[in-house]
């Protein structure tokens, strides 16, 4: 089943909208937990309750439609629906359930359902929330796809297992901690398995996740690029008749290991690909961090000069303020008499020793700021390029991991015939001590 679902308001539209004439038949199979017994009413009742609330959109409409090519009964509209409203969590919330029937574009008449339930709980007043609806919908649908075993929409795959050659280094890394897990294989199979018709289609969707339809022992395998082997008809849990069937001869797939070297060739060449994206990100970084250190070298330059410089102004305001303690005329001369003068004298060279400190003291901790700035700057530097350099001898060593896998058909094949060589050898020798007769010598 197909959901399309959403909050709305304007209940005498929707009501419209479900009784119009535009459709060949129109059927309201169920007004449920209402005090109306017609549309119109019904959403209106649920309108009235919804003003002591905030909830402007008070009903939640969902239409359902089955695949063209498939037959699907009203009971199957109805589980349907029933499904939806416990994944949804409007159990128990007044609903409506009307049935359509209209000509679709091939000219033969379709049938589907539409369901509205008021969202508005009625104990607590207040309106039920439909966080994440579409999503839950969505795997809804894929489950009555896979019950039903339909035909599923490309466009019902899961997108984030889709595509192992766009994997990023967090998913890769990520992928390689954890361990798989079966539901999710699983669920990739027979996803595959539904938007597929042969084994081209389904060794084409198999890929699209990191597999390799391959021939096993007895039939259809898929095979990833650490060489697991997973056998079609248990991860899609389809009979193996039903796999032949649909799937034809397994004979004309390359082997096992063949598949195995393709996977792995796949996510090696993604691998040389993140490869050369760290080099070009660090690359850029390195280039940031550069100009980043010259401007912070450009700006402590001037604040230097500013700091100087105002340095320089303040003594210069000090020396005349100093100066100006000097008395002169009658008053100096009264100062030299009385020793004032000495006094004054001595504590300006107090005051200019002060200044002195303070100056050289507020130079200091400038020069320490600068100096820790740089060296947190060369840290990061640092701690960035072992990152960098840590990643990339990671990536290697998972390319290194890989690429034996690649000539595994080979070193086998080379191995058979080392074998069959020993074992002629072996029969060789048998051979001639038969011809010889037994031996005399004891």
């Amino acid at each position: 089943m197909l959901f399309v679902g959403n909050q709305r308001g304007g209940a005498t539209d929707l009501a419209q909208h479900l009784m119009k004439d535009d459709n060949e038949r129109v059927e309201i199979h169920e007004v449920r937990g209402f005090a109306s017994k017609d549309l119109a009413s019904a959403f209106r009742e649920s309108y009235a309750i919804s003003r002591a609330t905030k909830c402007k959109q008070h009903l939640f409409s969902l239409s359902v439609n089955a695949p063209p090519i498939e037959d699907a009964l009203d009971d199957d509209f109805i589980d349907a629906i029933n499904r939806a409203e416990r994944c949804l969590g409007l159990d128990g919330q007044p609903r409506a359930i009307v049935f359509h029937e209209k000509e679709g574009r091939d000219g033969q008449l379709r049938r589907h359902a539409h369901a509205v339930w008021s969202r508005i709980d009625a104990e607590e007043m207040k309106a039920k929330q439909m966080s994440f609806s579409k999503t839950k919908l969505m795997e809804l649908s894929r489950e009555l796809y896979l019950e039903k075993d339909w035909r599923m929409p490309p466009g019902m795959l899961h997108k984030p297992d889709r595509d192992p050659r766009k994997f990023t280094l967090e998913q890769w890394q990520q992928a390689k901690r954890a361990k798989k897990d079966p539901e999710k294989i699983i669920g990739i199979f027979q996803d595959c398995w539904s938007v597929s018709d042969s084994a081209a289609s389904f060794g084409h969707a198999l890929q699209e996740h990191g597999y390799i339809l391959a021939q096993g022992r007895r039939g259809f395998v898929g095979v990833d690029h650490n060489g697991e082997v997973y056998a079609v008809s248990k991860w899609t849990k389809k009979r193996a008749k039903d796999v032949r069937e649909k799937l034809g001869d397994h004979k004309s797939l390359q082997s096992v290991d063949q598949a195995h070297a393709q996977a792995a060739q796949i996510v090696t060449a993604r691998l040389q690909e993140l490869q050369a994206e760290q080099a070009r990100e660090e690359a850029a970084r390195q280039e940031h961090l550069r100009a980043e250190r010259e401007r912070q070298e450009a700006e402590a330059r001037a604040q230097r000069q500013r700091q100087l410089e105002e340095q320089r102004q303040r003594r210069q305001a000090e020396a005349l303020e100093r100066a100006e303690r000097l008395r002169k005329g009658l008053l100096g001369f009264l100062d030299r008499l009385t020793g004032r003068r000495k006094e004054t004298l001595l504590k300006n060279q107090e005051d200019m020793a002060l200044a002195f400190q303070r100056d050289k003291a507020q130079r200091e901790e400038r020069h320490r700021q600068e100096t820790s700035a740089r060296e947190i700057a060369h840290q990061k530097q640092l701690s960035l390029k072992a990152q960098y350099e840590r990643v990339q001898v990671e990536l290697s060593q998972d390319i290194k991991t890989l690429a034996p896998s690649q000539d595994t058909e080979k070193e086998r094949h080379i191995q058979a015939v080392q074998t069959r060589l020993a074992r002629n050898r072996q029969r060789n020798r048998s051979q001639n001590r038969s011809r010889d007769g037994p031996s005399l010598e004891r």
